[in-house]
């Protein structure tokens, strides 16, 4: 999202130095808008794939997922926002069951777990690449700050959360803030 808002300032502001009549080359090349023009309809060509993916989970069951107080219990992909990267940890599903041996042999918990580290432009893409298998609640994540980052990069933190809830809505998936982040 990042992306298609300074897109749109670089439209914006070349839009308005041609309207003040401003003769920068920076400002007024042809090609230059034709080339930012591109760029944006691909920012949104590409987001519009990653919603389509994302949309083919169902809509989240509130009633599931409220009731889940601990980060183990949480099956659905969860977020930790910092203030460079958002770390995505995903739970692959159990493998099918078997008459032999119990599937937490098989496969315990921790061994399904799966993190990683981000950058909040390929959030998006992350997500949409998530199997459908791994999103039992529907279509929701959690979603906190990261404990271990120092307190005086609180502010760039929260703008980062801020930034990540917003791309979430725009790709359809509702963000539950985990209560135990502060």
């Amino acid at each position: 999202m990042n992306r298609f808002r300074l897109l749109l300032a670089t439209l914006a502001l070349a839009a308005l130095g041609a309207a003040a009549g401003c003769h920068s080359s920076a400002n007024n090349s042809p090609a230059q808008t034709s080339q930012t023009a591109q760029q944006a309809q691909a920012v949104r060509k590409e987001q519009a794939s990653d919603r389509e993916l994302l949309d083919v989970i169902p809509p989240p069951a509130k009633s599931r997922y409220m009731a889940i107080h601990t980060r183990s219990g949480w099956q659905n992909p969860f977020l930790i926002v910092s203030k460079t990267t958002v770390t995505l940890r995903v739970m692959n599903p159990p493998p099918p069951q078997s008459s032999l041996l119990p599937s937490k042999l098989l496969q315990p918990t921790a061994a399904r777990r799966r993190e990683l580290e981000l950058r909040l432009k390929d959030l998006p893409e992350a997500l949409a690449s998530v199997p459908q298998e791994s999103w039992p609640y529907g279509r929701v994540v959690a979603l906190e700050e990261d404990p271990n980052e120092v307190r005086s990069d609180r502010v760039q933190i929260r703008r980062n959360v801020e930034t990540t809830i917003e791309m979430l809505n725009n790709l359809g998936v509702v963000v539950y803030e985990w209560p135990y982040a502060r």
